[in-house]
This record gives C-alpha cells, sequence and structure tokens, in this order.
C-alpha cells in the first residue's frame, strides 16, 4: 500500500485560528509563538502527553501556529466513514505488512515532498512506560529533516514549540538533548510520564513506529474528553 502524504504546511488564520485562541484564552494557557517551525519538513513530538486534554490543546496550538500537521494511522482506520473523518484530521494511512520497512515507506515520503509536518507521539502512550519509542528519530534521520519537539507544560501553563534539532546518528548523545529540554516540564499527571531515554523493555528498532498511538488514540482522546472521561 502506497503511503499518501498531503502536501502543504499552512493553516490559513480563519475559524480554526479563533478556536484556538479562544480554547487556549478560557483555558488560562499561554502559546509561545516565538519559536515557530521556519522550515518546510520537519518531524514533530510532543511530551509530556499523560492525559486525554493535551488533544484539544495540541489541536488549538497548531491552530494558532498556522501549521497543518499530519500524523500515521493503520490504514483499516482509513475504510467507510472513517476515511473522511481521519483524512480531515490530517490522518495519513499506513501498513505495517508492506515489504518496505515502516520507517523507510515514510522516509521516502517526506523526501518526495516540498512540505510537510509530520507529528509522531515519542512514549506512543498516555501511560507510563520505560521510554520512548524511536520511530520518530530514524524517520528523521533517514529523510533528513529536523525533529521539532513540542510541549504541553501544565505547570505553567504555557505551550509552544522548541529548537529545531537534526538527528545526527548518535542516538544515545541525541537523546540527552531532548531530555534536557523537557526537563522541569510536567504533564496533567506527572506520575504517568515516561522518562525521556530509549525504551529498554525490548531492542529499539529502526522500524518501531506506534500507529495505534496516532489515529486510533485521537478518536479515543476526542470521544473521552467530550465525555469528561481522562487516562
Amino acid at each position: 500500500m502506497e503511503i499518501k502524504i498531503e502536501e502543504g504546511l499552512e493553516r490559513r488564520k480563519g475559524f480554526a485560528y479563533l478556536c484556538g485562541w479562544l480554547w487556549m484564552k478560557v483555558a488560562g494557557w499561554k502559546f509561545d509563538a516565538s519559536n515557530l517551525p521556519e522550515y518546510k519538513k520537519f518531524v514533530l513530538i510532543a511530551n509530556p502527553h499523560t492525559s486525554n486534554w493535551d488533544l484539544p490543546f495540541m489541536l488549538g496550538c497548531s491552530y494558532l501556529g498556522g501549521l497543518r500537521v499530519s500524523w500515521l494511522g493503520k490504514h483499516t482506520l482509513f475504510r467507510g466513514i472513517g476515511k473522511p473523518f481521519f483524512t480531515w484530521y490530517g490522518g495519513v494511512p499506513v501498513d505495517r505488512t508492506a515489504p518496505k520497512g515502516m520507517v523507510h515507506q515514510v522516509a521516502e515520503v517526506i523526501k518526495s515532498r516540498d512540505k510537510i509536518a509530520l507529528a509522531i507521539p515519542p512514549a506512543g502512550t498516555r501511560r507510563k512506560t520505560d521510554g520512548w519509542k524511536t520511530g520518530f528519530y530514524y524517520i528523521a534521520l533517514e529523510s533528513g529533516v529536523p525533529i521539532i519537539p513540542t510541549y504541553l507544560d501544565w505547570g505553567t501553563k504555557r505551550a509552544g514549540f522548541g529548537p529545531a534539532f537534526f538527528p545526527t546518528g548518535d542516538i544515545e548523545a541525541d537523546f540527552e538533548v531532548f531530555k534536557k529540554f523537557y526537563e522541569g516540564m510536567k504533564g496533567k499527571y506527572p506520575e504517568m510520564q515516561s522518562p525521556v531515554k530509549i525504551r529498554t523493555k525490548r531492542t529499539y528498532e529502526v522500524d518501531e513506529v506506534d500507529l495505534d498511538s496516532g489515529g486510533v488514540q485521537i478518536f479515543k482522546d476526542a470521544v473521552n474528553s467530550m465525555r469528561g472521561k481522562d487516562q
């Protein structure tokens, strides 16, 4: 199955921008727009992620930043009525059973595009784990694009973008950069935060990308937030 990612970064300042501004204002949050991405192609990572409520704040930030963000989801999500819904949310269908590795497939698509912002959650879940998965890192490394960390700091109610970072290939050293950036930031439930380090429960692989935390989780988070449920 061919991976298709809609090209384009800019989102016009209209109704979406107004919704983002209103949501952040009412919630008492501040969006720091001083470090908006200057690159045309990049991989976004979001941390810390411990609550369903991270979703509306994430969307609010993307609207305020004028970004059209894409994310990866299982191709089975995009069947029937799911296709227009998840596509509208920026979903990109991928098939994990394809002959080529996941990371290679996505990296080739990124290299073929002039503009793209691809969001990949490094922890892969709201529950606490022993570290991050590494798919986002190898996708950026192979495609030659920077990784841009984004944050939702519930301790200070601030959100925004960090500086762009090009992976060097020394994953252990590069993870120290991420660790330093996120130091002191708190999720809604700090006790559920995963440490910023390479996950050690299994040998990390080049093709490690969590699709469930993309489309499925966005849908679950949206529904649970509206129902007043969390975690």
